[in-house]
Parts: structure tokens; C-alpha cells; sequence
């Protein structure tokens, strides 16, 4: 959440007139000293390496807000999330990479308490934290990624729901049901305007589906992308007396290093004038053991050790992680479903007096991926004026897939029609709009996806 603060506070700059809005805003930040007598750390690489955490800031929040959102028991004063945002040099790209907070990890010797010397010893990455705090935090990223971290963020709850509140909700899409009986989460499928606490729900939830960590660590990222996407382009940027509002608001429960300050904002600004959604990537470090057993531990999330190599080695030369593509064609983003167009056979049949329009209906879908006979018909009876999905209850998520495919069209269940589902075409048919169904959370050994921000955010 801090990232995205930060990244839109560098583009206000970059229009000329970020420093009349940003001054004074230090102010709001509480200091920390991560790197307070550090030594042996790993050369700089290219760009900027920022390491942000969400902590679970559970005890700063109302008895009300703890009920409603299920915020309940002890807070565990450690990393809720833990993300490095890489900024490129030439401004244009920022990367983040989400890193489990149950990843297996090996602390560096330290001295937690004055007096009191730690060994090194294996811990979960998220336990760092509580052991030894930002600094302990910092140097046990460094020891895995081998990437120097130059800023440290650290944002807590309260701060994450009043930045979405001030900037009026956040927008994300599901193609399926999310519900957590955990975190109260609770989502039909479709578009959503998420509060601060809805927000928060959407980020912490775990048990939405089989994917546990990996899956709310590939939301999370879809929220970021949603927020670079409302703060780039609903005008914020161009309303100082807005922007510093919600600058306010993110900045408010906020920690980060000494040196990260207005200066840096500003210099960041001179570079990145065309900062978009397409402009940030999104990943995951590779998992090798999504179960990996140790003594005195238990259960944690073991790295593929090469590929993560490979991954951080990226960051450190400053190079993209997602492939060149040519930019997107004009017309309607793809939609998220739940069933893949290419497992849904339709027979497409025109209800109207148009020649040609069940061919051209046929073609579009096919186009986007559905199984069509190829062969459309003509209905019988009197010209039908909205276009209609006929199903078999018993395929009712197909038939949702398909009707996201044709806007405004009417979904009419019919027990007995069998897999195959027919489209009538009405006169108010216009175009299939392309859909498809979410990227997967990558498996153990499986190369991490990699997305770009344009790609995961609401059509």
C-alpha cells in the first residue's frame, strides 16, 4: 500500500508541482534505522530496492473494526506481508515481488536485546520481525536475496483502511465467489468498489481456495495493480489539495528508513513522467516445497533456490521480468471467468431478421475461445430482442463464463439441454467482448508468473 503512496507521490512530482504538495508531509512518517550497524551487506545493484512489510497493527484498531472484519485475537507483532518493490533506474517499471511470510529462512547472527547474542538459526521469514525487529527483517532479506535493500516501508493496518476510505474504494473483479469464514470476506462474482475494511478483508484472506498463501499473495497483488490504477487515472494526481489528503492518510501510521524524505520524492519525479499499470510487473519467488518440514518449527515454505537465484539476479542488473509485448489493441479488455471459454461447446442460433448475424455472433465466439458448432441456425418464431443464454442449471458456471461474454444478454435455465448451451441471438447484440479465466498460482517448481499491472486490473 506505502508502494503504490509512493509511486503516485513521485508522478504528482514529475508534473511540476509535487513540492508545494509534499512538503511537510515528512512530518507524519515515523523513523526507523533498519540498517543501524550493519556491515558485509551486498553491493549495490541498478535501480532502487525498497522492502515493504505489512504488520499486523491489530491492537491500534477499534474493538468495532476488530469484530466486524474479524480481526480477533492477540496481535503476533509480526510481518502480515512482505514485498520488495524495485524501481527501475530510467523510472519506467517498478517490480514487486511478494515473498511467503512463512518462507524458510536462516537469521544471521545478531544480538536481539543488549547483551543477548543470537546464532544463526532457522526461523519462519515473518518471525524475523518479532525477533529483531526492522533490522533483523532487513538483513535476513538480504542474506536470501543477495539484493542491497535501500529503503525500508513499514505500513500497519490502521493506515492500509483510511487510505482506501479517503480514496473513495478501491475497484476489483472476481469471475468466482470468494468467501473466508476467517477474515469475513465475502465477494459474489462480478465488480466490486472495496472500503478500507473490505479492502483489508481482500488482502489477509487465506481461505478462499486450495492456494492458501499463494493464492492471497497473488490478490494482494491484484489490489496493488487496481490502486496504481485508480490513483493514475482518476485524477488525483492533478488535484493537489486531493492528493494530500490521501497522502495524509497513508502516511499517518507509516515507518520508513531516515532516508527516504521529500529530496528522494522528488528526484524519483524527474524521471518517472509516464508511470501507468503497464508500467509495474508483478511475481511471486519461485516455491520449490510448498510443505517443507523442520524441527522446532513446523511446516514452512521452502524457495526454489536456483530459480530464485535467476529471479533476484534480474532485479540486481535492473532488467525486466515480464516479456516485451506490442502495446494492447484498442478495444474491450478481457474479462475474468470461472470456466475456460475453450471447456464450453455452444450452438449459437439467430432470433432475429438479420442475415448473417448468428455467423458473425459464431465467429466472435469462437474468436475468444468458446467451442462453437460453427454451424448457427435460425430460431423459429417472432424476433427475439435481447440475446439469451439457455442452459442446463446443472452448468450454470459455463453458462455464466459465456453470458460475460455477451453483455446484456438474458441467462434462461432449461433442465434437459445437456452440456451443450445455446446463444439466441437478439437484435440488441452488438460484439462478443474477449474473456478469460485468472492466471493460476504457480505450482512448487514451476517458474513464477510473471504480470503486468494492465493486465490484472478490472476491464
Amino acid at each position: 500500500m506505502r508502494a503504490v503512496t509512493t509511486l503516485s507521490v513521485v508522478v504528482l512530482a514529475s508534473a511540476g508541482i509535487g513540492h508545494a504538495v509534499i512538503t511537510g508531509l515528512d512530518e507524519n512518517i515515523g523513523r526507523i534505522d533498519p540498517f543501524k550497524d550493519m556491515k558485509d551487506r551486498p553491493e549495490a545493484g541498478h535501480g532502487m530496492n525498497v522492502l515493504l512489510v505489512g504488520t499486523d497493527g491489530r491492537d491500534r484498531i477499534t474493538e468495532q473494526e476488530r469484530h466486524r472484519f474479524r480481526l480477533g485475537g492477540a496481535p503476533c507483532h509480526c510481518t502480515d506481508t512482505i514485498m520488495i518493490v524495485h524501481l527501475s533506474a530510467d523510472g519506467n517499471r517498478a517490480t514487486v515481488v511478494s515473498l511467503p511470510r512463512d518462507s524458510y529462512a536462516e537469521v544471521p547472527t545478531h544480538t536481539a536485546h543488549p547483551g543477548r547474542r543470537h546464532e544463526t538459526h532457522p526461523i519462519r521469514l515473518n518471525a524475523a520481525y518479532a525477533e529483531g525487529g526492522p533490522n533483523l527483517t532487513v538483513r535476513t532479506v538480504e542474506h536470501m536475496t543477495h539484493l542491497k535493500i535501500d529503503h525500508y516501508l513499514e505500513v500497519d493496518f490502521v493506515s492500509f483502511m483510511k487510505t482506501v476510505d479517503v480514496l473513495g474504494g478501491v475497484r476489483v473483479c472476481t469471475p468466482q465467489p470468494l468467501k473466508d469464514p476467517y477474515t469475513g470476506l465475502n465477494l459474489s462474482p462480478g465488480t466490486h468498489v472495496l472500503t478500507g475494511g473490505q479492502a483489508l478483508q481482500y488482502v489477509r484472506s487465506r481461505h478462499v481456495d486450495g492456494a492458501s498463501d499463494l493464492g492471497r499473495m497473488q490478490r494482494q497483488q491484484k489490489f496493488l495493480a487496481a490502486l496504481i490504477d485508480r490513483t493514475t487515472s482518476s485524477g488525483l494526481l492533478l488535484n493537489p489539495l486531493r492528493f494530500r489528503e490521501v497522502a495524509r492518510a497513508a502516511l499517518g501510521s507509516v515507518r520508513a528508513d531516515p532516508g527516504f524524505g521529500t529530496d528522494q520524492l522528488l528526484e524519483l519525479g524527474r524521471v518517472m513522467r509516464n508511470f501507468s499499470p503497464r508500467s509495474s510487473e508483478f511475481t511471486t519467488v519461485p516455491i520449490g516445497q510448498m510443505t517443507y518440514e523442520v524441527k522446532g518449527l513446523g511446516s514452512t515454505v521452502k524457495w526454489d533456490d536456483a530459480k530464485a537465484r535467476e529471479l533476484f539476479a534480474s532485479l540486481r542488473d535492473d532488467r525486466p521480468l515480464a516479456p516485451s509485448r506490442p502495446p494492447r489493441k484498442k478495444g474491450p479488455a478481457a474479462v475474468e471467468v470461472e470456466v475456460d471459454p475453450r471447456q464450453i461447446q455452444v450452438q449459437v442460433e439467430n432470433g432475429t431478421a438479420t442475415e448473417g448475424l448468428g455467423k458473425r455472433l459464431d465467429d466472435g465466439l469462437a474468436a475468444t475461445g468458446f467451442r462453437t458448432t460453427h454451424r448457427p441456425a435460425s430460431a423459429a418464431g417472432p424476433a427475439v430482442q435481447r440475446t439469451v443464454v439457455v442452459y442446463d442449471p446443472r452448468w450454470d458456471r459455463s453458462a455464466k463464463s459465456l453470458a460475460a461474454a455477451l453483455p446484456g444478454s438474458q441467462l434462461r435455465p432449461t433442465p434437459g439441454q445437456g452440456p451443450t448451451l445455446k446463444v439466441i441471438a437478439g437484435t440488441d447484440f452488438k460484439e462478443v467482448r474477449p474473456v478469460r479465466t485468472p492466471p493460476p498460482p504457480p505450482a512448487p517448481g514451476a517458474a513464477p508468473a510473471v504480470v503486468t499491472g494492465d493486465e490484472v486490473v478490472c476491464p
